[in-house]
């Protein structure tokens, strides 16, 4: 199953987040023990007050050319596993990622 699902309003990517990371960037899917696979990303930030979130969607929005305006959190604001929203064109936005996915996987 893959971490990226298409909505009426854009997409949602599940996320696996590491904080407090030497490297900051993508490091490929997590499969958890039920088969869900998340993107792996790794930041710098720590946890604390929401600085790694903030990092999250501000790396992924750099990486991804998106605007952070366009990304929200929808599950996981406090857990490590998270699930982000982000607004655009539905079709468009989950081709252009499925691509940036999957140059994760390799």
């Amino acid at each position: 199953m893959s971490c990226l699902k298409q909505t009426r309003n854009g997409v949602t990517v599940r996320v696996r987040l590491t904080p407090k990371a030497k490297r900051e960037g993508t490091e490929g899917i997590y499969a958890d023990p039920d088969g869900e696979e998340a993107l792996k990303v790794a930041v710098g930030a720590p946890p604390a007050d929401g600085r790694a979130n903030k990092a999250l969607i501000a790396l992924l929005s750099k990486l991804w050319k998106i605007p952070k305006s366009s990304f929200k959190i929808i599950a996981g604001t406090t857990d490590r596993n998270k699930v982000l929203a982000i607004e655009g064109n539905g079709a468009d936005l989950f081709e252009r990622l499925c691509a940036e996915v999957e140059k994760c996987r390799k």
